[in-house]
């Protein structure tokens, strides 16, 4: 056998292996019909949820799925119960929770009790899972939002046992220092435990909330 026929024999087997690895099933439109996908548990969020149950979070592991147009959560979890009450939480994939959690426990509460003088009692968020493009950006127009892999969360407000709610939206720049200092270190703190992490020092979308996303970026505004 020659060395010429073996080289095309080989190159035509590469092609072959090249083209059937290479071959996706299109992209399901958006608004389909959500299917269950039949996927292995992968070793990073096997240890997340082992992360989870040592850190005493009491949650719930989602089957994965597909809803159209890229809109897909895998590997994620429904929270029952971190210690403080979250409003609106739905899907959040395990890495995303863990973040979450551990902001809450060790930034949000603490400094709470610190620099506003009372424990809180509830966060209150806009939400996780929602199959949307970003918002309010022009470079990010069509691009789906971090919230179409449930891999975003956004924060809005936070309850203290006093009776205080400190928002966003009115004590970002408002008039009470106490607050605004409070509401600029657990954003700095989320800014060491999450990838993105927008204010509204980012745009006018973001003038009522914190958003979250645990996409390894090191975005921080």
């Amino acid at each position: 056998m020659s060395r010429r026929f073996l080289t095309v024999l080989v190159s035509l087997l590469l092609a072959a292996c090249s083209s059937g690895h290479d071959q996706r099933p299109p992209t399901r439109p958006r608004g389909s019909r959500p299917i269950t996908l039949s996927l292995p548990t992968s070793r990073e969020t096997q240890a997340c949820f082992a992360d989870l149950s040592r850190e005493d979070v009491r949650y719930s592991p989602l089957p994965d799925r597909d809803y159209g147009g890229g809109c897909q959560i895998v590997g994620a979890v429904q929270l029952i119960d971190i210690g403080v009450p979250v409003t609106n939480l739905k899907a959040m994939r395990c890495g995303l929770a863990r973040s979450f959690t551990g902001w809450i426990e060790h930034a949000v509460a603490p400094a709470a009790r610190q620099m506003l003088g009372s424990d809180v009692v509830r966060v209150e968020s806009m939400g996780t899972y929602a199959c949307r493009a970003v918002i309010g950006s022009a470079a990010g127009a069509g691009r789906l939002s971090g919230h179409a892999l449930a891999n975003a969360v956004d924060v809005s407000a936070v309850v203290l046992r006093n009776g205080r709610r400190i928002t966003v939206q009115q004590d970002w720049n408002g008039g009470d220092p106490n607050a605004r200092a409070f509401l600029r270190a657990i954003h700095d703190s989320a800014c060491r435990r999450f990838g993105t992490v927008l204010s509204p020092d980012y745009n006018a979308a973001h003038a009522n909330h914190f958003h979250f996303e645990d996409d390894h970026k090191a975005f921080c505004r």
